[in-house]
């Protein structure tokens, strides 16, 4: 198997995952256990896998964000709720999300049934292989779900944290800040640099300086789009994460994985078509697959 089949792969069920962080069933769950702004119920959830870790330990792990960011969002956390509530909360939100997305039938399906056992065995692979990657194997350590469409969800949650670990390694290998990080992949046009600035709370000074330092090492223009080197560096950290995450994928074969990628899209448009999150299906829909 190449590198590309195992990212398309990866990518055709990510929708399944990243629903979480925009679902409307998420918020009151989280606010049931103590948590009642969005922004911190992001953080706390998706960290709370590690345990009570201070802000210090998210700013590190997350990457990206501005520190002041996760500061504010982090403070008090685990006074207000705990790990262990913050992770009951964020699976009843999964929970309540895909069975409305999916229905019945498909909940009951062979189809879901057999994509969520494929997932669960790419899983179980990138398991033998935590070394680097600590939100993965926080992740990791906590038990399976019985029920398939929570299972297929956990899985895909531990692929895509498998891959997020080594593509940050790959980012800190370049030398590229999470500030820089954050640029570049403006720079990339997946996503408007416009967004990612604002999502992640970098100040319209703080991102100037950082394309400015990006620019003195011959990365990006005054404008921050890639020159020649940049576009290089960017397509080296894709090639080093694609290769980083591509063994669990391997494990499954091309034949289980055209299979996992066919279930992929149409669980896929369910998710988008109950409006759980907001993106372009082209990015997760590839019609030359």
């Amino acid at each position: 198997m190449d590198a590309l089949t195992a990212r398309k792969t990866w990518r055709s069920m990510e929708v399944v995952h990243g629903m979480i962080y925009f679902t409307p069933d998420a918020p009151p769950a989280y606010a049931a256990v103590g948590i009642t702004k969005s922004r911190p119920g992001y953080f706390i959830s998706r960290v709370a896998a590690m345990g009570a870790v201070p802000a210090e330990v998210v700013i590190a792990t997350f990457y990206n964000f501005h520190p002041n960011l996760v500061r504010h969002s982090m403070e008090n956390a685990w006074s207000l709720t705990s790990p262990a509530a913050m992770l009951t909360a964020r699976l009843n939100a999964v929970d309540c999300s895909l069975r409305r997305a999916f229905g019945q039938e498909v909940l009951d399906s062979v189809e879901l049934a057999e994509a969520a056992g494929l997932t669960q065995r790419a899983a179980m692979v990138a398991c033998e292989h935590p070394e680097g990657r600590p939100l993965f194997a926080a992740h990791a350590s906590l038990p399976w779900p019985t029920e398939p469409h929570l299972a297929l969800w956990h899985g895909q949650t531990l692929l895509r944290e498998y891959r997020g670990d080594a593509h940050i390694a790959a980012l800190t290998l370049e030398g590229l800040s999470g500030l820089e990080a954050l640029i570049t992949h403006g720079a990339s046009g997946d996503v408007p640099a416009a967004v990612l600035q604002a999502s992640r709370s970098w100040t319209d000074d703080e991102w100037a300086a950082g394309i400015e330092g990006l620019a003195a090492r011959g990365l990006v223009d005054a404008e921050g789009a890639f020159t020649d080197a940049g576009r290089a560096q960017r397509q080296a950290i894709e090639d080093a994460t694609d290769r980083a995450a591509m063994a669990p994928y391997v494990a499954l074969g091309d034949d289980a994985a055209l299979t996992l990628r066919g279930a992929g899209k149409h669980l896929t448009r369910l998710v988008l078509d109950a409006g759980l999150m907001t993106v372009d299906p082209k990015r997760y829909l590839d019609p030359t697959d």
